[in-house]
């Protein structure tokens, strides 16, 4: 019998595990949405929903993993035999695959401007925009990029659990805290940075819409790397005697801590410089190169931001890789290397699509959307709300209790207190939140 690969202890898990969930939408996605939703207000909003509604569905996805010891897919099989519910392990490997698709371009993109930061050639063209939009519809040099980032982030999956997903990150995320401090440091301390941090940290309501509401909830839902099977594996990899609650918990501060540290580290600066703060989902790559052109040390700073980003992307891009990693070496037999590179091509193949949907094939489009969007719009708005709504209902009222308790409290040797509140909201106000998400987005589209 093989022994299944686990984490080393309590830090092995909260750095592989947050580090899954800190990606480009905490450090990208995150600061655009604030900057267009009120600031404070839309923070605040956020951070009610990581509570309500994010920390019960990870703790559930760590306790159908760690109960099961298996990947997403066979989870459910161990858990509910003959019945359907691993079709929600199904949508996972599916959301991994296909997230991954076009991640792993944008992946790319930040080793492009980590690049041009470290030659210092970022304004090179003198208009950002153009830039930006020339690289990304170009041919070789993207799919270059992208198979680098694959190439990284494969080679680390390819090394295990433990050497590679665990011990990677336990080096990344703390790089990826140090480089956003500094960044925040040389932030507060522009002239006229105090603005951006009032923006930033005092709620106006005023700014806020129904639809701000539900940004928030998606916000914090896909922040967390939910519904798409890897908190699954990875409660597969942690052992009995670790507390599942507080290590869910450190989780998910350590995610609502990073995207508001980007917060400051943006939006500070942005006030300085005169930049508006709602400039979009082109901050990143368009707005904020600007930024560090007019920044004293901006090349410095701006290598520190893009080297940021492709940290943030690689430990998330890990667990996506795991999920399917992980089914094809329990299902399929196959042995973790020839895996990995079998995973590793099929992304490829589909994220070459995604990128020369961009530019060179526009018309490789679908329902309006081009390959790249149409691959986001699937998983994002499709696949993660449908599956975190099903993992809710399942362990909130087809679950036997019984074994969620024990896996919560570790087979009774950790106290939770909070049993009562977290089967309230993962019977009733999870659902509803994501169903509510769910529905909305059919009606702006419709």
């Amino acid at each position: 019998m093989t022994i299944r690969d686990s984490f080393s202890g309590r830090f092995g898990i909260i750095a592989a595990a947050a580090g899954s969930a800190i990606g480009l939408g905490n450090i990208w996605r995150f600061p655009y949405l604030c900057g267009q939703n009120g600031g404070g207000a839309f923070v605040l909003l956020y951070l009610i929903c990581i509570v309500l509604m994010g920390l019960p569905i990870m703790l559930a996805e760590f306790s159908i993993g760690r109960k099961a010891q298996s990947n997403a897919y066979r989870a459910f099989k161990v858990l509910a035999p003959r019945k359907p519910w691993y079709m929600i392990g199904v949508m996972g490997i599916v959301a991994s695959f296909t997230i991954m698709s076009f991640y792993s371009a944008v992946g790319g993109w930040t080793i492009e401007y980590i690049i041009r930061s470290v030659s210092n050639t970022m304004s090179i063209s003198g208009d950002h925009t153009e830039q930006f939009n020339s690289f990304i519809s170009g041919s070789y040099k993207p799919l270059a990029y992208q198979f680098a980032f694959l190439v990284l982030s494969f080679a680390i999956v390819m090394m295990g659990v433990r050497k590679g997903i665990e011990s990677s990150s336990k080096i990344l995320m703390p790089l990826l805290l140090i480089l956003l401090i500094i960044l925040c440091i040389r932030s507060v301390t522009l002239p006229g940075a105090t603005e951006g941090l009032n923006f930033l940290l005092k709620p106006d309501f005023s700014k806020l819409t129904g639809n701000s509401i539900l940004l928030a909830m998606g916000q914090a839902f896909f922040s967390l790397s939910l519904g798409m099977g890897c908190m699954i594996t990875y409660g597969s990899y942690i052992k009995r005697e670790e507390d599942l609650t507080s290590s869910a918990g450190m989780v998910a501060g350590t995610d609502a801590l990073i995207a508001l540290l980007a917060g400051v580290a943006i939006f500070p600066a942005a006030f300085a410089l005169g930049i508006e703060p709602d400039s979009g989902a082109g901050l990143a790559f368009i707005t904020l190169p600007g930024m560090f052109e007019q920044m004293a040390g901006g090349m410095i700073f701006s290598t520190f931001f893009f080297t940021l980003l492709c940290i943030a992307a690689l430990t998330s891009s890990i667990s996506l890789i795991e999920v399917v990693v992980s089914f094809c070496v329990e299902e399929m037999r196959i042995r973790r290397g020839p895996a990995t590179a079998l995973v590793a091509g099929c992304i490829f193949l589909l994220g070459t699509l995604c990128s020369l949907s961009l530019g060179i094939i526009p018309g490789l489009e679908l329902f309006g959307l081009n390959f790249f969007d149409l691959m986001d719009y699937i998983s994002s708005n499709l696949l993660l709300p449908i599956g975190g709504f099903f993992i809710s209902i399942y362990v909130g009222w087809v679950l036997q209790k019984r074994i969620t308790v024990k896996e919560l409290t570790s087979d009774g040797t950790v106290r939770f207190t909070g049993l009562r509140i977290f089967y309230f909201l993962i019977k009733y106000i999870v659902p509803v939140a994501i169903l509510t998400v769910f529905i909305s987005k059919f009606l702006q589209v419709g």
